[in-house]
């Protein structure tokens, strides 16, 4: 079993289970849930696992936040899940009964359909900026082969994009993926351009800003033809209207023809309705959004630049950022270029210099360690490890990030500086400022300075506040210089049976001591006892497991065989609940020991002081095996 595969158990147990899961899916470095109740989640509890940065709730989503390894954990976790897809639509109420607000429904939708394609479509957009650049440095010209090539590389995901989107729009809707691809495929077939060749038959709306030239009908309707190839709203209003269409057919064609009858009539429905009537009010509706948005920073775009550029990071934090990529995409479908999603460039470079100087400042050595992949992630553009494991616990480096940013952005705003392009993150994202059509211009150079500016601000300003740096333990004598009794804490053992050394488990987190150290017991009855006077913690709901505490401080976790949170409780009975006070040797817990074996799982059990880092060893006993109440575990203070 990888440290994957018990991560993602050891998330989704504290996340109310499998049965509390709507969906999940995951981006650039987080895990995105949508839970039926997010107050049964053990949020404190997901704060502390190891491999888990921290936890987010917001825009409908409970986020834990994982770092770049993300993909691995994400795949784990639906392993472990046994999830059918990466999502599905979201009700308008959990399982509470509280209302889902229209904007994080919203906030849901669009980055449900849009994580799926974040690593294409930084790709490729790499691929156009790389190549536009190599022509503006004379590299090669828009004649060559490798021009011709490179660009068909880079387009191919622009030009077809509402087959993608089709794809990720109708599976998170809850439709069939590859019916969502055929509507996609229809918006984007290239005979249908031809068509608009020629004088028109007629044209609606003349004197309007909605003045259509009608070349062809469909059954005498006339068939405004526009153009669909990058294209966003259109196709996710299609598939949105594409599912209710397909669950209508299912539920009325018998199931024995319906394999190739209910994408029939759902694409008979929907493709003319989509030409007809969704993609030109759609179009329009989109071409509006993004005529405000243009206003808005015409108005002034140095002001417009210090505000997005100051809280970008802020909208990062909270997933608020998803509602600005319709924006870009528009801009870029109707414009050819975006000024406003353009602004927040500078601010991951502002981050990635305010960790530089945590990095060289701090003398806590577990900052330092944390700081290093976060400097290194932040270069390339993925701020969230920065953010959540550095920069915001420190509270004051957030702050300044957040100036240096917002000088930056009104850097860009005032140069007028835009995207060209979908690109890169970071130092990737350079070539996406490019113009093809004029080459490398004034605001382009403008881009460097205003990300070095940002960069340099948020290390200066960093420096100079400074933070509140984290108190680093002075490490201790060794414990064979320490004789005093009364530094020594005894646990006895809660169980009978045969000692199992941790790093002997079949389980990364526990065999590499990420919880703490301790000892394991192969039990050979199904009794616990209490192995301390202090106070029970926690029972577990699954009851598979059991925290407690000593009244002298030492928190320990008692957990009985391997995965067996699975069981869901079955063979386990408690004797004890949340807050009951514990004397050494009060039976706890049974549990049907030869059952558990049946059901094929591993009965080794660890026992854990999980607060170790606060004494300065943990050391087991050296026998073979023990008795209940037999000494078990030293904890030296």
């Amino acid at each position: 079993m990888s440290n994957y595969d018990q991560l993602a158990k050891d998330i989704l147990s504290r996340v109310g289970g499998r049965e509390n899961v709507n969906s999940v899916f995951h981006c650039v470095t987080r895990l995105r849930f949508k839970l039926k109740n997010e107050s049964v989640a053990k949020t404190e509890e997901l704060k502390n696992l190891p491999g888990v940065i921290t936890v987010m709730q917001s825009g409908g989503q409970y986020q834990v936040v994982i770092g770049n390894e993300v993909p691995d954990v994400y795949k784990a976790v639906v392993k472990a899940g046994n999830f059918p897809s990466e999502g599905q639509f979201e009700e308008t109420e959990d399982n509470s009964g509280k209302k889902v607000g229209l904007f994080s429904r919203f906030i849901d939708m669009i980055s449900g359909v849009f994580t799926p394609l974040l690593g294409l479509l930084a790709a490729t957009g790499m691929i156009k900026g790389f190549n536009e650049m190599f022509v503006a440095f004379g590299w090669i010209t828009q004649d060559s082969g490798t021009y011709q090539l490179l660009k068909a590389t880079g387009d191919s995901l622009f030009y077809f994009f509402p087959i993608f989107l089709g794809y990720t729009a109708i599976k998170k809707f809850g439709g069939s993926p590859f019916l969502g691809m055929a509507i996609g495929a229809s918006l984007v077939y290239p005979t249908l351009a031809g068509l608009k060749a020629g004088d028109p038959l007629y044209t609606l709306f003349t004197g309007t800003l909605f003045e259509s030239p009608i070349h062809v009908t469909f059954l005498g309707m006339p068939v405004i033809l526009m153009e669909y190839s990058s294209s966003v709203i259109p196709i996710i209003i299609a598939t949105f209207i594409a599912v209710k269409i397909e669950r209508f057919f299912k539920n009325v064609i018998p199931k024995v023809v319906s394999t190739f009858l209910v994408p029939f009539f759902t694409l008979l429905v929907i493709v003319p309705a989509t030409f007809l009537v969704i993609g030109p009010i759609s179009t329009w509706a989109g071409q509006i959004i993004g005529a405000g948005a243009t206003y808005i920073y015409d108005l002034s775009p140095l002001i417009t630049g210090l505000v997005i550029g100051g809280l970008w990071q802020v909208f990062v934090l909270f997933g608020l950022h998803w509602g600005l990529v319709p924006v870009l995409l528009l801009n870029l479908s109707t414009a050819g270029a975006d000024p406003i999603v353009a602004m927040s460039f500078a601010a991951s470079f502002a981050q990635t210099g305010a960790v530089l100087a945590v990095l060289l400042k701090t003398k806590n050595t577990k900052l330092k360690t944390l700081s290093i992949p976060a400097f290194i992630s932040g270069i390339f553009g993925v701020t969230e490890p920065a953010i959540y494991g550095v920069t915001l616990p420190l509270k004051k480096p957030f702050i300044m990030s957040c100036i240096a940013g917002g000088i930056g952005g009104g850097i860009l705003g005032f140069a007028g500086s835009k995207l060209y392009m979908f690109g890169g993150l970071g130092v990737f994202g350079y070539p996406a400022f490019i113009n093809k059509e004029v080459g490398i211009e004034s605001s382009f150079y403008m881009v460097i300075v205003a990300t070095l500016v940002a960069f340099v601000l948020g290390f200066i300003l960093t420096y100079v506040v400074g933070f509140k740096d984290k108190e680093e333990a002075t490490p201790a004598p060794a414990p064979v210089l320490d004789p005093n009794p009364n530094s020594r804490y005894e646990i006895m053992s809660p169980m009978a049976g045969e000692i199992v050394q941790l790093k002997e488990i079949n389980d990364v987190t526990f065999a590499g001591e990420h919880m703490g150290k301790g000892i394991a017991i192969r039990p050979t009855s199904g009794r616990v006892v209490s192995p301390i006077t202090g106070t029970v913690q926690t029972v577990y709901r699954t009851k598979h497991a059991i925290g407690l505490v000593t009244d002298d401080g030492v928190e320990m976790l008692i957990h009985i065989g391997q995965d067996t949170v699975q069981l869901k409780g079955k063979h386990f009975n408690a004797h004890v609940k949340d807050g009951d006070r514990v004397n050494v040797g009060d039976l706890i817990m049974e549990f049907d020991l030869q059952a558990i074996k049946d059901a094929g799982y591993e009965t080794v059990t660890p026992i854990i002081i999980t607060n170790t880092s606060s004494y300065l060893d943990v050391v087991g006993t050296k026998d073979a095996s023990v008795q209940e109440k037999d000494k078990l575990i030293t904890v030296l203070n």
